[in-house]
């Protein structure tokens, strides 16, 4: 529950609104996951799989668990890392779009029945068309991002971290200043 304070429109946590942010309440246990994220990323990178790729995990991963925070953040990942808004837009429903290689439909099948192992059924499935397009190597990394990205959030939903305007706002203008200093650095034509 919240409650209006009597002199503004900002509401006030009560009760069980206010959240532990897990994160902060136990920083070692949240820097441990820091670091199996990092060897992660190291370990996706080492099986060959690019950036877009582990980033359209990350989303659908976080679609699937309605981690508002973590769509936020991996959807400007995404969008730094040269994905298309469109992709990004369809990514929901990405079994009725032509838009993803057989490659990424194998990987982003892997990470639901990563999500969602009770359903054994989907998750051979799934492990069978990942047989077909991806290495062992890349089907353990995909699996790890996976993993990964459900244990974020969890953090993220439970501590009910929010994703502000404000920090849209300033993200947009740092990445707007990096494109900037780019276009200006490049050699005129």
């Amino acid at each position: 529950m919240s409650e209006l304070t009597a002199d503004t429109d900002r509401r006030v946590p009560t009760g069980t609104d206010r959240r532990v942010y897990v994160d902060k309440q136990s920083p070692k246990a949240y820097h441990a996951l820091v670091e199996t994220s990092e060897a992660v990323r190291a370990t996706a990178a080492e099986a060959g799989l690019d950036r877009i790729l582990v980033e359209l995990v990350n989303l659908r991963v976080s679609q699937l668990n309605g981690c508002a925070y973590c769509l936020d953040v991996h959807t400007r990942a995404a969008l730094r890392a040269g994905e298309t808004t469109r992709r990004l837009g369809t990514l929901a429903a990405w079994r009725d779009t032509e838009l993803f290689t057989e490659r990424e439909r194998a990987a982003l099948a892997l990470a639901e029945a990563t999500t969602h192992p009770a359903d054994a059924a989907a998750q051979e499935r799934a492990y069978d068309a990942a047989r077909r397009q991806l290495s062992d190597d890349e089907m353990s990394a995909v699996i790890w991002v996976a993993i990964t990205i459900n244990a974020f959030n969890r953090v993220s939903i439970l501590s009910k971290h929010p994703v502000r305007e404000a920090a849209v706002r300033e993200a947009a203008g740092r990445e707007a200043a990096i494109r900037e200093a780019a276009v200006g650095d490049a050699p005129a034509r």
